[in-house]
């Protein structure tokens, strides 16, 4: 079974005159399991395709599949169950007045399920949080620790599939690490599928296996994360990527 699969998608915002085209033909697969990174700088389209993806963005065409189901202009609540996104800034994707409690109870009673309290403590047993911040507010969590509780949110409906929108920028570099190693250690663990976007190769490099690079829209690479260590490019705009992340690509850290 493919985990995504898109094919000559198009994305724009706008009309006529003051239509922008956002991704421009952009085809790309990851197998169920698998774990694909979108790499460019900011405008590139990367975390307009996740939009796309999850219908945030009604404006697209081509083809676009899920766990082999294609995907119409709306998503249903089997979608959401199946699909989830972690985003970029955890202190803005978290109700400032909500503890961790009620976080992640409501979403797991709007996904219909009723063993709540069971499952909060197991969610955060998974994402390397104890029953300690159960009643804290994002206020009085770090900023890795907010993004291990939007994580745990994201696992909450139990998807096959999570949507990574640069997980780790807001973060610091130290903290990066621990997130990309959960990130790791739980798509194993679940057999998930990620889709991961990133404006670094490094980031990209220590969870994903293979990579497209996009440029202005456009995808113009697409490469194994081995091949990227090797740098055996063809681009130059991967090349300059590269470059500029050079000495940082390790791979993920085990230990």
């Amino acid at each position: 079974m493919s985990g995504i699969l898109i094919d000559a998608l198009n994305v724009w915002f706008g009309e006529h005159e003051t239509r922008v085209d956002a991704v421009k033909g952009a085809s790309l697969s990851v197998p169920e399991g698998g774990s694909f990174g979108l790499v460019g700088e900011s405008g590139s389209g990367k975390s307009t395709i996740l939009r796309a993806l999850t219908g945030l963005v009604p404006t697209w065409n081509g083809h676009m599949e899920v766990l082999d189901a294609p995907l119409g202009k709306k998503r249903d609540r089997k979608f959401y169950s199946a699909v989830q996104m972690v985003f970029q800034d955890p202190y803005a994707s978290l109700h400032p007045r909500h503890s961790v409690d009620q976080v992640l109870g409501e979403t797991l009673s709007l996904h219909g399920f009723r063993d709540i309290d069971m499952r909060i403590s197991k969610l955060l047993d998974d994402v390397g949080l104890g029953p300690a911040f159960r009643f804290r507010y994002p206020h009085q969590l770090s900023g890795g620790q907010r993004q291990r509780v939007a994580i745990a949110r994201a696992l909450a409906p139990e998807p096959e599939i999570l949507l990574l929108d640069e997980p780790t920028s807001a973060l610091d570099v130290s903290v990066q690490a621990e997130i990309l190693n959960l990130l790791s250690d739980l798509r194993k663990e679940r057999n998930l599928t990620y889709l991961m976007v990133s404006h670094n190769l490094a980031v990209v490099g220590h969870i994903c296996t293979d990579i497209a690079v996009m440029q202005l829209g456009e995808i113009v690479e697409t490469l194994s994360v081995e091949q990227m260590r090797a740098q055996e490019t063809q681009h130059p705009y991967t090349k300059h990527l590269l470059e500029s992340s050079l000495g940082a690509i390790k791979g993920p850290d085990h230990s």
